[in-house]
């Protein structure tokens, strides 16, 4: 699990501090704020580490099919006349009883190509190697504690942005597996992290499959139905636990009783929305069914001790269901060690996070809860402060309207408009 983000001069984000990840993380805030690029900061490095060339540093993106964001240029992801021209991305991790911490700083080279400037590796948060960048492109190793090196070459390079290469492995001796350790894990985090955006693919009414697995749902939830076949035909004698787990959402959500699966023919399947006695197409229902499909289908598709990314899970549902979603991210975090990293703009999900914490189904140690707003051309990041009973100290004022202020001018006005009503009469 992520447990901790810090970016500099990123985006808007010239300062963002530490950021605490909690099992469910939620991001609140007002449009073009900055929240997007926090979730940007982590899939940048998710497809770096990904990347097919190894000795690449920084992976912007570009890649419609394989990349998860496009970040442009250096300059592009460089925040508002910077004080210094650097990018950094700091991210711990915990699993089980292993950690580590990561930190990188970014510059550009002679060809404005994004480089590693500074390379720092950690198991304890004490003790850190380091590579490090010389002005004519050689890496300097520093183990824990040392201030001077003479381990010095091109051939230090660091790899894919997250790894030392295997020849400072090497320099290093016996503590060259320990950072080998430490990057492996960093990779893995990262490889774990799955995200759904918010513009999610509309449904079919038939689908052919052919009987493979997918690897991911897709950052549009186009993988969603196939996962949920590959589910259907690998459980039919055990019973499904995929369709199960989201008909058993749907119908706590009130917006369907169960899901079907149903074979049309060879190849050929109908997804089936069952409700009121009346058994519909996928395509016929109202859309806030298909656009939450894929984020049930993600929460219990995604493997054991994923990080799950979300952004606006709540488009097109309905109130109560807005609000369960909370509980969907809860009950999944705590059964299948799965972390959410949500953005949202829903009071409801807000509002019921912090009943349940009241109610004492959840601690304000699950859960951290966050609102971003900008200062000029600067990100800013609000820590709010939740307390045994679920109340918060530092709701933002008017962010979701003032409700009691509508409420008392509507009485205003109605008393003011029945005098002059009388009066008139």
């Amino acid at each position: 699990m992520l447990t901790r983000l810090k970016l500099s001069n990123f985006k808007a984000w010239r300062a963002s501090g530490d950021i605490r990840l909690a099992p469910v993380t939620l991001l609140l805030g007002g449009n073009s704020t900055g929240k997007s690029s926090l979730l940007q900061s982590l899939l940048l490095m998710k497809q770096t580490a990904a990347s097919p060339d190894r000795m690449v540093h920084l992976n912007l993106g570009g890649d419609e099919v394989n990349d998860y964001v496009d970040m442009g240029s250096f300059e592009d992801l460089l925040t508002h006349k910077p004080k210094e021209r650097k990018v950094g991305i700091e991210i711990d991790a915990q699993h089980e009883k292993t950690a580590c911490y990561f930190s990188v700083e970014y510059a550009q080279d002679s060809k404005k190509s994004p480089v590693v400037d500074i390379l720092k590796l950690s198991n304890d948060n004490e003790n850190w190697f380091r590579s490090s960048r010389t002005e004519r492109s050689a890496f300097n190793l520093y183990k824990p504690g040392e201030t001077r090196t003479s381990l010095k070459s091109r051939d230090y390079a660091p790899e894919r942005g997250i790894a030392f290469s295997a020849d400072a492995i090497a320099a290093l001796g016996t503590e060259g597996k320990i950072v080998q350790d430490i990057s492996l894990q960093v990779r893995r985090e990262l490889e774990s992290i799955a995200y759904l955006g918010p513009l999610r693919s509309r449904p079919k009414r038939t689908y052919i499959w052919n009987r493979t697995r997918p690897g991911i749902i897709g950052d549009d939830g186009s993988n969603a139905i196939p996962a949920l076949l590959a589910s259907a035909q690998a459980n039919k004698k055990a019973g499904d636990n995929l369709v199960s787990s989201v008909s058993k959402w749907l119908k706590k959500m009130k917006v369907a009783e169960k899901l079907e699966i149903k074979q049309l023919s060879a190849g050929h399947y109908n997804v089936l929305i069952h409700r009121d006695g009346v058994a519909a197409n996928l395509r016929d229902v109202g859309i806030g069914i298909s656009q939450v499909l894929p984020v049930l289908v993600l929460a219990f598709f995604a493997p054991k001790y994923s990080t799950i990314i979300l952004e606006e899970p709540e488009i097109h549902l309905h109130p109560l269901a807005q609000s369960l979603l909370a509980e969907l991210f809860l009950e999944v975090s705590k059964k299948r060690h799965v972390q959410f990293i949500v953005e949202t703009h829903s009071e409801h999900l807000f509002r019921r996070m912090q009943t349940l914490v009241a109610q004492k189904k959840a601690s304000p140690e699950q859960c951290a809860l966050y609102f971003v707003e900008r200062k000029r051309s600067d990100a800013v990041l609000k820590s709010l402060d939740m307390d045994a009973y679920g109340r918060l100290s530092n709701w933002p004022d008017n962010f979701f309207g003032d409700a009691t202020g509508e409420v008392r001018e509507q009485a205003k006005q109605t008393m003011l408009r029945m005098k002059q009503e009388r009066k008139s009469s």
